[in-house]
């Protein structure tokens, strides 16, 4: 079978290699040498949190019946005109137990509309946000006026409770990640997203119990990392740590965030506080860890974080930014995180929460697509 520049190699071929290099050394975390020097041959790095409109989770985005390579290939025009030259694209478990071989080709023709606009995609493996119960097929509609209402965990409760699935999430993690160890066309691999978060209030009967997730997560998260690094990519792994307290000297990380940070190649954070917070939480992770820093989760208008406010500091300290949302659709998470409690039906926000372009592609604020232009020179 036709193996491309890139290294697309089919599933049952990369398995064939693993068990017969079964010994063979894993990629040891990187050196905060290797890191650095890595990151000095990057372009400021700019982009969005990204799913098309036409899709209210990964699940839907990514399944052969719901992928829309047309209203991708659309989308990431819009993003490239504005500068933009990565996104964060999240993955599922499910699409690789599903079609493994189908899931890989998608992903293959994602990348290959993205680097046409010179878009390098960070890819999530992992996810401890939102609806613990993610199921395959058709997914539900957006429930009117609530925020990101669709949105699921990978492993989802039950996979993340019976510890006779984890060499089924191994599988996928080898799988998907050794599909594309040697692709240029990805910027990086992030391994878990907000690792042991909990959504016992939105989700009280599907979630665990918090104590119980987390120690879990504690014990899996690792194992993930290391499950990448046997797949030996060329990309820089890692994963976003958040809530971080900067007033200490990094003695009140918890354990989960000690293991994001003692195992990521390049240090990501999130942060959708006020830009004294951000520009702070920046200085702090530079001195403390010397390697390079990206922020993978910001913007939201009400809570203080703005394209205008933060966007500058991230130039200044060359810190990579990718905002959450790019165009409005079904994750409808232009709506605020309160839509949980208070679904906007008849009153919109006074304000959008995230979200850069409208649905027909029409900039929110004019102004902000005029910054980003202007900060990463496309005019």
């Amino acid at each position: 079978m036709k193996i491309s520049k890139h290294g697309f190699i089919p599933t049952v071929l990369i398995a064939l290699a693993w068990c017969t290099s079964s010994a063979s050394a894993q990629t040891p975390r990187w050196s905060e040498q290797k890191a650095n020097t890595w990151y000095a041959q990057q372009p400021w790095l700019v982009g969005s949190n990204y799913i098309p409109k036409s899709a209210i989770n990964d699940l839907e985005m990514w399944q052969e019946p719901t992928f829309d390579p047309a209203q991708i290939e659309q989308e990431l025009t819009w993003a490239e005109a504005m500068g933009m030259n990565t996104m964060r694209v999240f993955l599922h478990d499910l699409l690789w137990q599903q079609d493994a071989a189908g899931f890989q080709k998608r992903v293959d023709r994602f990348l290959t509309i993205a680097s046409r606009h010179h878009i390098r995609p960070m890819l999530v493996l992992f996810d401890s946000c939102r609806d613990p119960s993610p199921h395959l097929g058709p997914q539900h509609p957006p429930i009117p006026g609530v925020h990101n209402s669709g949105w699921v965990q990978s492993p989802g409760a039950a996979a993340l409770a019976d510890p006779s699935q984890y060499p089924r999430l191994k599988t996928y993690v080898l799988g998907v990640v050794g599909a594309f160890a040697n692709d240029d066309r990805i910027l990086a691999w992030d391994i878990w997203n907000e690792p042991g978060g909990v959504s016992s209030e939105t989700y009280p009967k599907e979630e665990l119990k918090e104590k119980d997730k987390v120690a879990r997560v504690t014990n899996l998260l690792p194992q993930a990392f290391e499950w990448a690094r046997q797949a030996n990519p060329t990309q820089p792994l890692t994963s976003g740590v958040w809530d971080v307290d900067t007033s200490s000297d990094g003695r009140a990380l918890g354990e989960i965030q000690q293991i994001q940070v003692r195992e990521s190649d390049i240090v990501t954070f999130h942060n959708y506080d006020w830009p004294e917070s951000f520009k702070k939480e920046v200085a702090w992770l530079k001195q403390k860890y010397n390697r390079p820093v990206i922020c993978t989760e910001y913007m939201a208008r009400s809570e203080g974080s703005t394209f205008d406010t933060v966007l500058p500091i991230a130039k200044q300290e060359r810190v990579g930014a990718i905002n959450w949302g790019f165009v409005a659709g079904k994750t409808q998470t232009y709506l605020p995180w309160d839509s949980w409690r208070r679904p906007y039906v008849e009153d919109q926000p006074s304000i959008w929460f995230h979200e850069v372009l409208r649905s027909d592609g029409t900039p929110y604020r004019q102004a902000e697509v005029d910054l980003i232009r202007q900060l990463t020179a496309k005019q």
